[in-house]
């Protein structure tokens, strides 16, 4: 069984952030890649927003509850085509690419993942993932000792203005 490195990256439009290096990686090391995909839940802001939405339309104002709450309005098929545009970018490198999706926080979804699948040499974190306050230091610290695996975490190039 050929060895895997795991990309873990958010369910989101910048879920390639990273790839590109997770990619240049797992050529120099001739591994496949295992793309985790992190669905954030926030289940109770869909919530709160839906109910405030419906507020608006019982009162007659449709078009400030469509503004408030879109439903879905081509969220998948924005994942759809991030999802081929990340398969396009392994195959023409030549490396083997899995993608896995789950409904959980990061911590979690790696470890669940890293008891099902005993391939995976390294653990890199994406952009997304590391950025923004998206997990936490004391999350990161649990997923480096219990992962016994190294752990790599990305983050953006800050732009400075001239």
């Amino acid at each position: 069984m050929r060895k895997q490195l795991l990309f873990v990256t958010y369910q989101n439009e910048e879920m390639d952030d990273g790839l590109g290096y997770a990619v240049d990686l797992a050529q120099t090391m001739n591994e496949g890649i295992t793309v985790l995909l992190v669905k954030k839940d926030k289940l109770m802001k869909k919530f709160e927003d839906m109910m405030t939405a419906a507020a608006f339309a019982e009162e007659g104002l449709h078009e400030t509850a469509r503004q408030i709450y879109p439903g879905h309005s081509g969220g998948d098929k924005q994942t759809a085509k991030n999802l081929e545009s990340i398969k396009d970018k392994c195959r023409e490198v030549g490396v083997q690419v899995n993608i896995h999706s789950v409904t959980k926080d990061t911590f979690s979804a790696v470890k669940d993942f890293l008891r099902q699948s005993s391939g995976i040499d390294m653990i890199l974190l994406s952009p997304s993932v590391t950025g923004d306050g998206n997990l936490s230091g004391r999350d990161l610290q649990r997923l480096v000792r219990t992962a016994s695996r190294p752990v790599v975490t990305m983050s953006r190039q800050a732009i400075v203005a001239a």
